[in-house]
């Protein structure tokens, strides 16, 4: 759940400021809800939608409001029971660490209750026009009627050249602007283009022993570990077999100089309502089956209800998206800076296969490996994706290390 917490003075800087809960008015009923500490690289956020209602109840640590980052998502929370008094920001506000959003009444004295436009009474039209109306004049003789002359009949408007592009209408479009994820997503992957000499390579998985694998352990390791097994902790797995076998591809480059990692972080691509997220797991190398998919589920749930932390997105060596489960069939996945590789994965569809000589129905998978070629050179960038062929197609070579 993210840190929710109150300010009782803005008077110190807040990168080393000791925050309290909340602070109390003079009159020790009103307590201010402010904008929470959001990580060391996040300065600002802004304001994106208030949960709550002028003259709603409250508890103590109930969300109210909701601040949107370039990262993640954080909820503004009451630092007491109470009923909200008023807001003192508004949707759209660009707000810093300590900003005040909202004032708390804790004993619901003098707060009125939240009223929607549409439910206030209204006044019969005919009632608002005899109020503001003045007084008939006094009467006078009629005025002779003048029959106004006939009109001239209208020339019709001259029809529109055929160069003229007919667009839309205006009404029929919908202005919306970014959200600060959206953009920050937009302008890495730009990045990632203007930097990166981005190639990819492609290789076909036969999915038989992997789909036969999970259809023969599936409920008996539900039963051992609580988490169903899945096919991505057998292409992390996989993954992390490739980097071992090609470490270039697990390397950045900073400078001059090429950044070797002795460590497998693997971020995984989850696409969200408000956008693309990576969470992170952490020493993939060191984990079984069991632990990954434990720390994948995890990480998905989080990723869906916005709760995702700033150190669970940190980082990262090496990424794996799974366009498959939207139905891609095939894609050019994009490198999340720094890294310098992802491999993408796609959908499984039954296609004729020669195998032992017949031809027979066979689940098979594209996979796509991109990877920036200032650093990494064709053949470790095709012997890491016949690896994770190799062993997707057969998982024994994992426990025999070949």
């Amino acid at each position: 759940m993210p840190t929710r917490i109150a300010v009782s003075s803005l008077k110190t800087d807040f990168s080393t400021q000791m925050w309290s809960r909340s602070f109390s008015s003079d009159s020790g009923d009103l307590v201010d809800a402010v904008v929470p500490f959001m990580g060391e690289s996040i300065s600002d956020g802004t304001l994106a939608v208030f949960l709550k209602k002028p003259g709603d109840r409250v508890e103590v640590d109930e969300p109210i409001a909701q601040i949107e980052t370039d990262k993640v998502t954080i909820d503004v929370a009451s630092p007491e029971a109470g009923v909200i008094q008023e807001f003192v920001a508004k949707e759209g506000d660009t707000v810093e660490p300590g900003t005040k959003v909202a004032i708390i009444s804790k004993s619901g004295e003098g707060v009125t209750t939240h009223v929607a436009p549409s439910e206030l009474p209204t006044q019969d039209a005919s009632a608002k026009v005899e109020k503001s109306s003045p007084p008939p004049p006094p009467s006078s003789p009629p005025t002779p009627q003048i029959q106004p002359p006939k009109a001239t009949p209208t020339q019709p408007s001259p029809k529109p050249s055929a160069t003229e592009p007919q667009l839309p209408p205006k009404d029929r479009e919908r202005r919306v602007p970014m959200t600060r994820l959206r953009k920050r997503v937009a302008t890495r992957l730009k990045d990632s283009q203007n930097t990166f000499a981005l190639l990819t390579t492609f290789n076909e998985v036969d999915m038989t022993n992997l789909m036969k694998l999970r259809s023969e352990y599936k409920e008996a390791f539900f039963e051992k570990h609580g988490v169903k097994l899945g096919l991505m902790s057998g292409f992390v797995k996989a993954a992390v077999s490739g980097l071992q076998n090609q470490p270039i591809i697990n390397a950045v480059i900073d400078g001059d100089d090429i950044i070797y990692r002795d460590y497998i972080d693997i971020s995984i691509a989850v696409g969200t309502p408000k956008g693309l997220v990576v969470p992170v797991i952490r020493d993939a190398e060191k984990m079984n089956f069991a632990e990954i998919e434990k720390t994948i589920n995890t990480l998905a749930k989080k990723a869906n209800n916005g709760s995702l932390s700033i150190d669970e997105m940190a980082g990262g060596s090496f990424t794996i998206s799974n366009g498959g489960v939207y139905g891609s069939l095939l894609s050019t996945p994009i490198i999340n800076p720094p890294q310098s590789a992802i491999l993408g994965m796609h959908s499984i569809v039954n296609k004729p296969m020669v195998v032992g000589g017949e031809i027979k129905a066979r689940p098979m998978m594209y996979v796509a490996l991109t990877y920036d070629h200032r650093l990494i050179d064709g053949r470790e960038a095709v012997f890491f994706l016949r690896r994770i062929k190799d062993v997707v197609e057969d998982p024994r070579r994992l426990l025999l290390d070949i």
